[in-house]
């Protein structure tokens, strides 16, 4: 796919360093909203609804927390479905994905379930999931890592209790990020060989980075020590995105212009692309809270998230 020419190649390296910090936008602090992550997700890990530290692969990091409402699967123990029985006639809940941010080296699934609450409210299914972070990890190894949850909650969703056939996949940051990345066309060729196809049937993109070549020679790039060609192999805007699932696209108002600019350009490349694509800026919002509204109805963002689950 030809480069889409990124105004970023005309900023100076300070300039760069700051137009990729989006705590430059709040003055530097954001561990408020990181706390209101965490009391969220301690509420919700709290309640009779939570499955904890799920493993999806044989490493401590590749773990992740479910919550699935009442639902009319009686749940076995097993590697696979083969035990799992539906009630006849009920329908099993839609599942949103949520993959943290953190720029690939901070944030866990501990942080990450704070709309699980607001997603059962709404009779959905809700999952947090973990990678390894950098420098642990490459940004391609925390790829395969995402795409290797997904597949698990796919080939297992009857014995967990939700709908295989509706699972959307949403990420916020870097996260949006490796959110985009699995939901790559061809992406499930290079994925587990159980994984018959993509499970990914919808996508929630929240104030990502999916060009990741500005980020090279900024601070940011020193734990991920990704060089400019791993960068534009790892860059979502920059690959053959023909038959990309339905796909939401949003900002914050109180964001750097290059966030911004990052995901117009990735919506509008999308909507090119042939996919059904919904971008907005959400008014008021920053970088960091933007993403406490996924599941809320009420909200731009939540309202547009279960639109999007409802249509699956």
């Amino acid at each position: 796919m030809a480069d889409p020419t990124p105004g970023w190649r005309g900023l100076d390296a300070a300039s760069r360093e700051r137009a990729y910090s989006p705590s430059s936008c709040i003055g530097g602090h954001y561990q408020a909203h990181i706390q209101a992550y965490a009391e969220r997700s301690r509420q919700a890990h709290a309640g009779p609804r939570c499955q904890r530290n799920l493993a999806y692969g044989h490493s401590a990091s590749q773990r992740l927390d479910l919550f699935v409402p009442e639902s009319p699967v009686r749940h076995t123990v097993g590697p696979t479905d083969a035990g799992a029985v539906q009630t006849p006639g009920a329908a099993l809940p839609a599942l949103l994905v949520f993959i943290h941010g953190g720029y690939w080296q901070e944030l866990s699934k501990d942080e990450s379930a704070f709309c699980a609450n607001a997603a059962l409210t709404q009779g959905l299914a809700f999952a947090a999931i973990d990678y390894t972070l950098a420098p642990q990890a490459s940004v391609a190894a925390m790829v395969a890592e995402c795409r290797q949850a997904l597949a698990w909650l796919h080939q297992h969703a009857l014995s967990l209790g939700f709908d295989a056939q509706r699972m959307v996949v949403a990420g916020s940051s870097a996260g949006a990020h490796l959110a985009a990345m699995t939901a790559l066309p061809g992406a499930w060729a290079l994925a587990t060989p159980r994984a018959q196809g993509s499970p990914v049937r919808g996508v929630v993109l929240v104030s990502g980075i999916y060009e990741l070549e500005p980020l090279v020679g900024t601070g940011i790039n020193d734990a991920l020590d990704l060089t400019v060609e791993a960068a534009r192999a790892l860059s979502p805007a920059l690959q053959d995105l023909r038959g990309f699932p339905p796909v939401l696209v949003c900002w914050g108002e109180i964001e750097t212009d290059e966030f911004k600019r990052q995901g117009a350009d990735f919506a509008r490349q999308l909507a090119q692309a042939g996919s059904a694509c919904l971008s907005f800026e959400v008014p008021g919002r920053n970088h960091f809270d933007i993403v406490l509204d996924l599941a809320d109805a009420g909200t731009p963002l939540g309202n547009a998230t279960l639109d999007l689950m409802q249509r699956l």
